[in-house]
């Protein structure tokens, strides 16, 4: 059955490839239909891939190869939460090893553009107690790239 509502990603022509690497990057994830042209289009030929059926940690997705008219841009991102550093760092390096690109706070970039919030447990919690705790936790994360979550348990801590 299709999903009422299905996140539709823009890529160049290689939805297919950014979905086969999600799949195998994060659980509850997998490519679930490759569609192909049924004939020769203005852009393409008969048989080329269009969209690409596949889901993230269970959210449901379509990638569509569209062209280079779009780009992802920060405005959207999947977040990415993680239970400890083992996890954080194997997200986190799985994109950015990728092709991907380093950022701030927590955020990277895959080889496609899109962008990734890899978020420790431990820094949502933090933010979620508030006042001091929240505040301290918040400096921290400011001065980080991927997130140490040893770092953000110490500021908790004070």
């Amino acid at each position: 059955m299709t999903a009422k509502n299905t996140i539709c990603l823009w890529y160049n022509n290689d939805a297919e490839e950014a979905a086969n690497f999600y799949a195998a990057t994060f659980p509850d994830s997998a490519v679930t239909a490759v569609h192909r042209a049924p004939g020769a289009y203005p852009s393409g030929k008969q048989g080329d891939v269009l969209t690409v059926d596949f889901t993230v940690c269970g959210v449901p997705c379509m990638g569509l190869n569209g062209g280079d008219m779009f780009r992802h841009s920060e405005a959207f991102s999947f977040q990415i939460a993680t239970d400890d550093q083992a996890e954080t760092d194997r997200y986190w390096n799985a994109i950015v090893g990728n092709g991907g690109q380093p950022s701030d706070c927590g955020w990277c970039k895959d080889k496609w553009g899109l962008s990734w919030q890899i978020t420790p447990r431990a820094l949502t919690e933090a933010m979620a107690q508030g006042g001091d705790v929240a505040q301290r936790a918040f400096g921290a994360m400011m001065t980080m790239q991927k997130i140490d979550v040893a770092a953000i348990e110490a500021a908790v801590r004070g």
